[in-house]
């Protein structure tokens, strides 16, 4: 094997990645030595495809003679608004850790020059807690919140946990001791934390090497908690074919195509020299075509000369050929078992809280009921073309400018009734104290639309059309329906959440929603 010069190694180092910080310190170390990288994953939702996108840079940094250690954060996945349960941290590391491995060997790389680490082995440690708390000392609340705005979930009212997740990403740069870390460029406001905190304490700034991100299937960021917006690395190849066949793959539109994204990133970066893109399709489509490099791919798309079903059928191929081996590992007994105890699926109750029809509303209009003291009359449009009528008894408690525009929980499959004359289609969602002197709507991520379906964690069934008073559902289900001890929407031990896995709030824990 040729040994590589230090252009040759910048060049597979740094290929395909949108943003590079230290490019002069690169150059300087690869002058006298090989690199030393970590790749740090938390072990949150299962691995999807677009970990390949990562997995190939891997490959690249090991082709050009890098030291690389990949770190599986099960710290992280619980400060980040505990998306891990402490509970499920080892089983997800467990997990992740059979998971990545399969999808290495599945594209070549060798695991035998890797490093596998786990967070907690070393970020419980007493000089590394020292550094966390000599880091607070320094770091300011905006810093630390504006460092995670792009990679820790986002809520009204953020727990402290959130704050510390970019300090602890910065200190494994030291505890690692590595030359460079890489990420997506969704971490580039963490990765410049680093830089400016780091040598705050003491320790040296670090390389940081950014991976563009891919688009989901139906556009916007691919994501574990967002189910048509991925595609798993377990899925059938009849499921693979059914997302592809849904995804997001506009003729000739190049610059939001998650498939054209993946086929540049990690199928022709794979690709062995003489190796290329094959297309199959019939003569009056323009007949079978090899791409060899991804610009006369593009090319051909932008100017229609190649169909998105083509593309898709192509992109499936491929994706298949990737899973495959995958998929064979977790044919074995202990793999299955693992998966399941990692990520396991609550137990439906026979009236279970996927039954309610819970919608994002904003609120459109406000005013009193001409025969009620003390009901306002809500207009609230729910994305169904028409605001709905709502009748609310929130008169004592909040002002006709405090509701007005507002997004708003509402339970929509209620059976409409009149109240004072006036018919109401559903029910705005609150909290309130133990003695109701305090009432309050709960509170919805900002950035969610009206019409949004939201969801309790594990629970993803049709919802009634509408609840039969006769069987007191609601009233079965609502006694399980509150505020845990941090003021977070509970059904139980199950999470209301927004499609993108954001949670609801309120400013009162321990209450009772209704």
């Amino acid at each position: 094997m040729s040994i590589l010069t230090h252009k040759e190694k910048k060049e597979l180092i740094t290929r395909n990645l949108q943003e590079v910080l230290g490019e002069d310190k690169l150059d300087a170390i690869l002058k006298e030595r090989d690199l030393k990288i970590y790749w740090g994953t938390a072990t949150t939702g299962k691995p999807h495809v677009a970990y390949f996108v990562p997995m190939s840079k891997i490959a690249d940094f090991l082709k050009a003679g890098c030291e690389v250690t990949i770190l599986f954060a099960d710290l992280h996945a619980y400060l980040d608004n505990m998306k891990a349960p402490w509970s499920l941290l080892d089983l997800r590391v467990q997990y992740y850790e059979a998971v990545i491995k399969a999808m290495l060997l599945s594209i070549g790389v060798p695991l035998e020059k890797l490093k596998f680490v786990k967070g907690t082995d070393y970020q419980l440690s007493r000089e590394y807690s020292l550094d966390v708390y000599k880091l607070s000392s320094v770091v300011t609340q905006h810093d630390a919140k504006k460092a995670g705005a792009e990679v820790v979930k986002q809520v009204e009212h953020p727990m402290l946990s959130g704050l510390l997740y970019p300090g602890l990403q910065a200190l494994d740069e030291e505890y690692l001791k590595v030359d460079a870390q890489f990420g997506g460029v969704d971490q580039r406001k963490i990765f410049t934390f680093s830089e400016k905190y780091l040598p705050q304490l003491g320790y040296e700034k670090r390389i940081h090497l950014m991976n563009p991100m891919v688009p989901g299937l139906a556009g916007g960021k691919m994501s574990a908690s967002v189910e048509d917006s991925k595609i798993d690395l377990l899925d059938t190849p009849a499921t693979v074919k059914k997302k592809l066949k849904k995804a997001f793959c506009e003729p000739g539109n190049i610059d939001d195509n998650g498939l054209l994204l993946f086929v540049q990133h990690v199928l022709f970066s794979l690709f062995e020299k003489g190796e290329g893109f094959v297309v199959n399709r019939v003569p009056e489509n323009g007949g079978n075509k090899i791409f060899y490099k991804y610009e006369e791919l593009i090319e051909d798309f932008k100017s229609l000369q190649l169909h998105p079903a083509d593309l898709k059928a192509t992109v499936e191929k491929y994706i298949n050929q990737l899973l495959d081996p995958i998929q064979k590992d977790f044919e074995s007994s202990h793999l299955k078992k693992l998966s399941s105890a990692a990520y396991p699926i609550p137990t439906k109750e026979e009236d279970g809280p996927e039954r309610l029809d819970i919608r994002v509303g904003k609120v459109v209009e406000v005013s009193r009921h001409p025969d009620a003291d003390t009901l306002y009359i809500l207009r609230i449009d729910l994305g169904e073309g028409e605001p709905r009528t709502v009748i609310s008894g929130l008169v004592a408690f909040l002002t006709v400018e405090e509701l007005d525009q507002h997004l708003v929980a509402v339970l929509c499959n209620l059976k409409p009734a009149k109240m004072r004359g006036i018919l109401s289609e559903g029910m705005v969602l609150c909290t309130s104290n133990a003695d109701h002197t305090v009432v309050e709507p709960l509170i919805v991520p900002s950035s969610t639309a009206p019409g949004t379906r939201l969801a309790f964690e594990g629970y993803n069934g049709k919802a009634e059309e509408q609840l039969n008073p006769k069987k007191k559902i609601m009233e079965k289900l609502f006694a399980d329906f509150k505020t845990d001890s941090d003021g977070i929407a509970v059904w139980k031990d199950s999470f209301l959440l927004t499609p993108e896995g954001e949670k609801l709030t309120s400013k009162l824990a321990n209450c009772f929603i209704k």
